[in-house]
């Protein structure tokens, strides 16, 4: 197909993709890549991808990557073009504000719950779990922190015994985007920012449920602000 018809037609060699890290298998493996590439704003919204073009970037056939792009498709982070690929959807930023309005009502309550009732025994887990987020951020793979990420804060939400809160949280942090943990990587300023997993871990185990909720919402701000825009302030706050 000809560049007219939209298929991106970049060499492999130039592609923004980052090497496949260590994951459990080839399709989550390339899935996570993609999501973090998306996420990041290393692969551009609007942009129509082929598989086979994103194959060989990684190394690998086609066939994977068409796998991850319908998993990726399901959390609405790209739409399927017939005969052509993949085209990685937009997002305004009247609809991150919205997605961000729904998880501050959702997570800081929810922290605020779990405070003093996580077991003892569990925290050295949880504390490992944010541990991989500092570290992945310190060697800047992006794919891996935003992975630990998701999972760490599944974990947490996991004790508020709601399976579907759950999964309205994660679908909701997947479908963020965060152009600015780039910059925030290069300028080591990402490994700081990681550091507020610990934190909130402490003041859960001190069962502090007014600060851990009050952490929460300002980790969720980052998402919005410091991570989405690599500055401290939130877009409301810029216009202010």
């Amino acid at each position: 197909m000809t560049p007219a018809q939209g298929v991106l037609t970049v060499p492999a060699n130039n592609l923004p993709i980052a090497p496949l890290g260590r994951q459990r298998s080839l399709r989550e493996s390339v899935t996570e890549s993609l999501r973090a590439a998306i996420i990041a704003g290393t692969l551009e919204e609007g942009t129509l991808y082929s598989a086979p073009a994103l194959g060989a970037a990684f190394g690998v056939s086609a066939t994977p990557v068409r796998e991850a792009m319908m998993d990726l498709a399901r959390e609405g982070l790209v739409e399927t073009v017939k005969n052509k690929g993949f085209r990685v959807t937009s997002m305004s930023d009247r609809e991150l504000d919205e997605i961000t309005e729904i998880r501050l009502l959702l997570e800081p309550p929810v922290m605020a719950d779990v405070a003093g009732t996580v077991p003892e025994s569990d925290m050295e887990r949880l504390h490992k779990l944010a541990e991989d987020i500092v570290d992945a951020a310190r060697e800047g793979d992006l794919a891996a922190y935003l992975a630990a990420d998701r999972d760490f804060h599944a974990e947490l939400l996991e004790y508020s015994g709601n399976k579907q809160l759950v999964e309205l949280a994660t679908s909701l942090r997947t479908r963020t985007r965060m152009y600015g943990l780039k910059t925030l990587s290069e300028s080591n300023r990402l490994a700081d920012s990681a550091q507020e997993h610990h934190e909130l871990l402490e003041l859960i185990a001190a069962g502090d449920g007014p600060a851990a909720r009050e952490l929460m919402r300002r980790h969720i701000g980052h998402a919005r602000g410091l991570w989405a825009t690599g500055d401290d302030e939130t877009p409301q706050e810029q216009q202010t």
